[in-house]
Parts: structure tokens; sequence; C-alpha cells
């Protein structure tokens, strides 16, 4: 069966080598993988390295937050490596700073909004504002793509609205928090499946341990693409 590139798989595991395995086993099923924090320390760059000689697209997320010139050297860093997604929380500053550090590579920049994680509850114990969860997760979009962000993090249930902004034309939204029907949620608290988040928006949903927790990883992906293939 044949990948489907709006499918990213997460690989959420301890380290390079079980990454690696878990993408040898799915081979020409997968295109696209995500390599978070968690992994950077376990050879997560290195992994990265080894995907894009395969022939794999890679997305970086590491969620990057902080003053706006140590912002720009990272990403300056990792410009140097042949990454198709990079991830920066949403604050307009580190948006520009990330902007200004990819200079001309193909990078692209994606902002992160709220993540799935989160419900108001704890955003009221992060002490940030009042407000619906929804429209503060607009409203951050609006204001990364005015600062030049390729692209935003969101759930599936703010897709269709981010979708809508005027400021979205052209851009991108990569979905976590993405389920297959009769999956667990695990820690993700605003979650939806597979075709409820394209159908509202999304260019790319991100998947992780409904398949690499899966007893067959393959037939876990393969069911993910049946589901896309019918959108």
């Amino acid at each position: 069966m044949q990948a489907d590139d709006r499918l990213i798989v997460a690989l959420d595991v301890q380290n390079a080598l079980q990454g690696l395995r878990l993408v040898e086993k799915l081979g020409n099923e997968v295109s696209f993988y995500k390599i978070g924090l968690g992994m950077l320390t376990g050879g997560g760059l290195a992994l990265a390295n080894e995907l894009t000689e395969m022939g794999k697209r890679v997305f970086l997320d590491m969620k990057l937050f902080d003053i706006g010139q140590t912002v720009e050297n990272a990403v300056a860093g990792l410009a140097q490596f042949d990454l198709n997604f990079l991830t920066v929380h949403g604050d307009p500053n580190v948006v520009r700073a990330a902007v200004a550090g990819r200079g001309d590579t193909d990078l692209k920049i994606l902002a992160v909004t709220i993540l799935t994680s989160m419900d108001r509850a704890d955003l009221d114990l992060a002490l940030i504002r009042s407000g619906d969860i929804h429209k503060l997760v607009l409203e951050r979009a609006r204001l990364a793509f005015l600062a030049g962000a390729d692209g935003v993090i969101a759930s599936p249930h703010e897709a269709a609205m981010i979708r809508a902004l005027p400021e979205a034309s052209g851009k991108l939204i990569v979905t976590p928090g993405v389920r297959p029907t009769g999956t667990n949620a695990n820690d993700q608290k605003r979650v939806a499946s597979p075709t409820f988040a394209v159908n509202n928006g999304a260019d790319h949903i991100v998947v992780g341990r409904p398949i690499w927790k899966a007893a067959d990883p393959v037939s876990a992906v393969r069911l993910i693409k049946t589901e896309l293939a019918a959108i």
C-alpha cells in the first residue's frame, strides 16, 4: 500500500535504535516521521539524518521557546540538517526569530498554539488568560501567521476555525491528538479521528502510540491510510 504523505508517524520511543527498527518495519508504508524532544538525548538528530538518507521526510518537534537570539541561533543550526518541519512556540517574537534563523532553506516553521494535552483547567493553572480555549488557539494561530509561520500545530477541533482565517491562506495545519476510532486517548485531551481532522482542514495528522504500541504496527498504519483514502 502506497504511503500517504498526510500521515506523520511520531517516533516517540526511547531511542534512535528503537525508532529505526520501527521505520524499517513500516518500510514503504510511511514516508513522513516526527522526532520529538524526548528522543533528542537518545540520538534523535542522528536518526533524522538516517531518515533523510532513506528518502523519508522529517518533522523535528522541538517546540523551541527562548529569547529571540537564542531561538534564531538554534534554528540556524538545525536548518543545516535536511529537515522538513520544525516546531517553535507560537509567540510572535519566537516565530520571527525562527524564520530569521532558517534563512533561505526550505525548512518550514510551525507554531504551536496550545498543546493538545491541555484543557481550560490546565491553562488556569499556568496563569494563562481566561477565555474559551478554542478562541485562544485561533488568536495565537493568527498572530503566528502574521509573524511569518509557515503553519501551526493545533488540535483537530480548532482546525476548521484556523483554516477559515484570511491569514491561513497557503499555510499548513498539522494536527496531533489524532486517534483512530476505538483507540485510547492516552494523555491527550482534545482528540479526534483522522477523518474529522482532515475534513476540518488539517494538511497532516500526527499519530504515535496507536501505531508503535500496536501488536501489528503495519496493520495499524494501513487502517489509518484506508480511512484517509476514503476522504
